[in-house]
């Protein structure tokens, strides 16, 4: 019998994320740029700070930090959201969160689709932020029956990568061989298609209505729309754009500049303008443009608590007091009145974590001064357990909308009331989402489990069940 080789869905992720990156780079140049920029600039802060360095060596984020990738694509109906889980399943990407992005004026919700487990992480935290069309929030009655009619007769997926999903529930796992098809079926899906699907009337009905919702309704597929690396310094990365050619958004969005990262800062470039033939009646085409695609930057922090998540939301929707308007204006007032909010949020890990603010990942250290403490703290203290910051791994709708907006190009802004409705959603999604923050609890309280046991407090790690911040 002839013996097979299985791929690791981790591996699967892995080789799925660098086929991604290959393809958008040959397909926006400039996203070849920007990842030669933020390689140059994440080499120079390492040189420049041992101590991050250090740091990034011992918590397992150096090997990872120079494929990290995030992307963003936006479906049109509950059968292709479905699917898309089935898809990403494979690759050991679960949906986590939910963001209902109508509060920023933007007609969709969304979740995460990215690796959950710390060893995965590790591997490769590749995430795909994952948005749905909300048909509902078309006014236009007749436009939204329309819209609804031109996605129900589109197929995103091959026949081929849906038929190796199937396999991979019914067994559990892929070859080798159908790994490496199933990523080369997967990839169609993600390709950019200069062909609409509809003639430049209706384009411009649904463009009127909302860019994204042309954006979604009018093609083949869900085209990736941006592809995301990690950099250690955003601000460098800001700097350095035009001296590349590259013209960045007004004004990074997220929190200001700070000692301790916290949560996720995002910029980018503006979307590309792009050719594209729209199908007209008797067989004529006629030649246009669309603006959609464009490259993003991130600058990850320390994932932070609910309490943490209350005092940022406050201080950040105190600073958008000042709107930038997408040509910059107004974008030094902001980030001026941004640094002056956040100086209340406490720029210190031993203040994060002794508040609650943040969350953090402990480990024993054979170091320590005297004989074992009687608490965590102490044992802190004393040197016996060392904590590090857990890096956020999620999105926020407040900076993803704000990255989506800028991008624009105009000072547009649909206003749509709030109506949230997660399940729906997750009705669509055929599963429920993951809390992220139970999530980084969970990564927490496991950490400190090890770490106690490591010292001898506890024979198994669920003993240590909600002793971050109470006596042995």
């Amino acid at each position: 019998m002839m013996a097979y080789r299985y791929a690791h869905p981790d591996d699967i992720r892995d080789l799925f994320s660098r086929a991604m990156s290959d393809m958008y780079r040959a397909e926006v140049p400039q996203y070849g740029k920007l990842l030669e920029l933020v390689g140059d600039v994440n080499a120079e802060t390492l040189r420049a700070d041992p101590a991050l360095r250090t740091r990034l060596e011992q918590s397992g984020e150096i090997e990872r930090l120079g494929v990290e990738r995030h992307g963003a694509i936006r479906l049109g109906a509950a059968n292709e959201l479905f699917d898309i889980r089935r898809v990403f399943a494979v690759m050991g990407m679960h949906p986590v969160g939910y963001y209902d992005l109508s509060v920023a004026g933007v007609p969709v919700h969304s979740t995460a689709f990215r690796p959950i487990a710390e060893e995965a992480l590790r591997r490769n935290p590749f995430r795909v932020f994952t948005s749905l069309l909300r048909l509902d929030l078309i006014e236009d009655l007749a436009l939204r029956n329309e819209a609804a009619r031109i996605v129900s007769l589109r197929r995103v997926f091959t026949p081929r990568v849906l038929e190796l999903v199937g396999v991979f529930e019914a067994r559990g796992r892929l070859t080798l061989s159908e790994a490496q098809e199933f990523v080369r079926e997967a990839l169609k899906t993600f390709r950019w298609q200069s062909d609409a699907t509809v003639d430049l009337a209706t384009y411009r009905r649904l463009h009127g209505a909302h860019r994204l919702i042309a954006d979604i309704v009018s093609f083949k597929g869900p085209h990736i729309n941006h592809l995301t690396p990690r950099t250690l310094d955003i601000d460098a990365v800001q700097a350095g754009m035009p001296r590349g050619g590259i013209a960045p958004k007004a004004v990074i969005e997220g929190p200001p500049p700070r000692t301790c990262p916290i949560l996720l800062r995002q910029t980018s470039f503006k979307a590309l303008e792009e050719p594209i033939v729209f199908k007209e009646k008797m067989g004529q085409a006629t030649a246009g443009t669309h603006t959609a695609r464009f490259g993003e930057i991130e600058q990850r922090g320390v994932a932070l608590t609910a309490k943490g998540r209350r005092l940022y939301d406050e201080l950040l929707a105190s600073a958008r007091n000042v709107q930038v308007g997408a040509l910059g204006s107004k974008a030094f007032s902001y980030e001026a009145e941004l640094s002056e909010q956040f100086r209340s949020f406490p720029d210190d890990w031993i203040e994060l974590r002794s508040r609650g603010l943040a969350f953090f990942r402990y480990s024993a250290n054979a170091t320590g001064r005297g004989e074992l403490p009687s608490t965590v703290d102490q044992l802190i203290a004393h040197g016996f357990i060392q904590f590090d910051p857990i890096v956020y791994e999620d999105f926020l709708p407040v900076s993803a909308a704000g990255i989506f907006q800028s991008n624009l190009g105009t000072d547009e802004q649909k206003n749509y009331s709030a109506r949230s409705n997660q399940a729906e959603f997750e009705a669509a999604l055929g599963a429920s989402v993951y809390d992220e923050l139970e999530l980084y609890a969970e990564a927490q309280e496991a950490s400190l489990a090890r770490a106690l046991k490591q010292l001898g407090f506890l024979k198994s790690p669920s003993q240590a069940h909600g002793l971050a911040a109470s006596r042995l």
